[in-house]
């Protein structure tokens, strides 16, 4: 069995589950592969109904799923109450697919030929899913997945893994046959190799070291691959911008799970003219969040997710300090009453430059790096310089910069006055460049990846 640690507090087990071999991961193929041929054929509002009903299951129980993902996750108690939520509405949205169109009739010029494009299923998907949402991410795969007529494997993230076996008996109490949805639980040093045996599409959410290794592995089998990978993701804010209204959206978009979003804000720039006042607005809204256990009504800030992310992101601040970065607030480890054992980091503002480490490095926590530009030109040119092309955002009361950085912006994601992250289920999500592959999730472009084209054309005796 693999135990499951609170991050509040890593003495306490509070989750055993299966660690499972080679031999059980292709077993679970197996039952996939058969179960595909029955669900692939049921009507697409029976299988909407199912989902249907399983949200209808997840909001009836929301807290019970809220105080699962707190125990094993560290997010705090409201925190984990919107995830379990818009799993839900996951669900729900893509049952609603059901009712859309799912081919179309195409003029053919042969006499007497009518001539369709079909859409169908892929067949069986494995969903590698992450330990910071580990229960939205796998809904934002399963829902379209499930309304195309896949069948999924799902593995679970070893540190979080209880919250997506919750789900899954979800689906199965709303009356998902046996074998569409299975739960892989275990080390991926052991079943690595027999995930990546035999599934037809492969969706991941993690890091792009892994992202990379899936590509290589998958391309000459020419496995279809979506990857939503990792981000560095910026807020520009110009001297005509809202300071107050924007410090308060940063410290929330930076701050907020403790840093551990895809869409969370880790890049600062400023316009040199505001800097010191937003900087002063920033470490009085940053003063006012409260660390502590997700249980606890006053926390604002959990932990991170498990001991070795924490000492990972306090190594990042180590580093940008021997670089020469200012650390403006936080840059440690509370150490006081039950804090001393738990994953936690103070919440973190540092001044660099856009050649130390921090400015480039994903962190993936309570991190916030700061830098200056002296105007809109130069602003634009720093958030662009990355590797990554997830979220970025600007702050302004101009509708010419606003757009301006619109158009200009290098990322999937571009919001003007609001947090890099806060995108909905039926928004497109997906990154540029390192930050993703080209199918977008979310929204009506997610079917895609889980649907192939047939097109098809009969000739007809008249």
């Amino acid at each position: 069995m693999l135990e499951v640690r609170d991050p509040a507090d890593v003495r306490s087990v509070v989750a055993e589950v299966p660690e499972m071999t080679a031999a059980d991961v292709a077993a679970a193929y197996d039952r996939a592969r058969a179960a595909f041929e029955d669900w692939r054929r049921v009507n697409p509002l029976d299988r909407a109904a199912v989902m249907a009903r399983a949200a209808a299951l997840i909001r009836s129980r929301v807290e019970d799923g809220a105080v699962t993902l707190v125990r094993e996750n560290g997010k705090t108690l409201a925190e984990a109450r919107v995830e379990v939520t818009k799993t839900a509405d996951f669900l729900d949205y893509y049952a609603s697919f059901a009712r859309q169109s799912w081919g179309e009739l195409l003029a053919d010029a042969r006499p007497g030929t009518s001539t369709s494009v079909r859409v169908e299923p892929v067949g069986v998907v494995l969903a590698i899913c992450p330990w910071n949402d580990p229960l939205i991410t796998p809904a934002r795969k399963l829902g379209p997945a499930l309304i195309a007529g896949n069948t999924v494997v799902l593995k679970a993230a070893s540190q979080t893994p209880g919250i997506a076996i919750w789900a899954a008996g979800l689906l199965a109490e709303a009356g998902l046959p046996d074998g569409v949805v299975q739960v892989v639980t275990g080390r991926n040093s052991e079943i690595s190799d027999a995930l990546l045996a035999s599934p037809d599409a492969v969706t991941f959410t993690g890091s792009n070291e892994v992202g990379a290794y899936l590509r290589r592995t998958l391309a000459d089998r020419n496995v279809r691959l979506q990857a939503e990978l990792g981000g560095k993701n910026v807020s520009v804010v110009l001297e005509d911008a809202d300071l107050d209204m924007a410090a308060a959206t940063l410290v929330s978009a930076a701050f907020a799970q403790a840093g551990q979003r895809c869409t969370a804000t880790s890049r600062l720039i400023v316009q040199e003219s505001a800097a010191l006042a937003l900087e002063w607005r920033l470490r009085d809204k940053m003063a006012q969040i409260v660390v502590g256990s997700g249980l606890d009504p006053a926390t604002t800030m959990g932990p991170l997710s498990y001991a070795g992310h924490r000492d990972g992101v306090l190594e990042h601040i180590e580093r940008a300090r021997k670089e020469g970065a200012a650390v403006i607030a936080g840059g440690g480890r509370p150490a006081a009453g039950d804090l001393a054992h738990g994953c936690y980091v103070e919440p973190t503002l540092i001044r660099v430059t856009p050649a130390q480490s921090l400015w480039r490095d994903e962190v993936f926590g309570p991190v916030l790096a700061v830098t200056t530009a002296s105007g809109f030109d130069e602003a634009v040119r720093l958030a662009n310089d990355t590797v990554y092309g997830l979220a970025a955002a600007v702050f302004t009361n101009s509708l010419t910069a606003a757009n301006t950085f619109i158009e200009l912006a290098e990322a999937g994601q571009v919001a003007v006055n609001l947090p890099t992250a806060g995108w909905d289920v039926h928004h497109p999500f997906g990154g540029f460049h390192e930050s993703g592959s080209a199918f977008k999730e979310q929204g009506s472009p997610g079917i895609r990846f889980y649907t192939r084209i047939k097109t098809s054309a009969v000739r007809f005796k008249w």
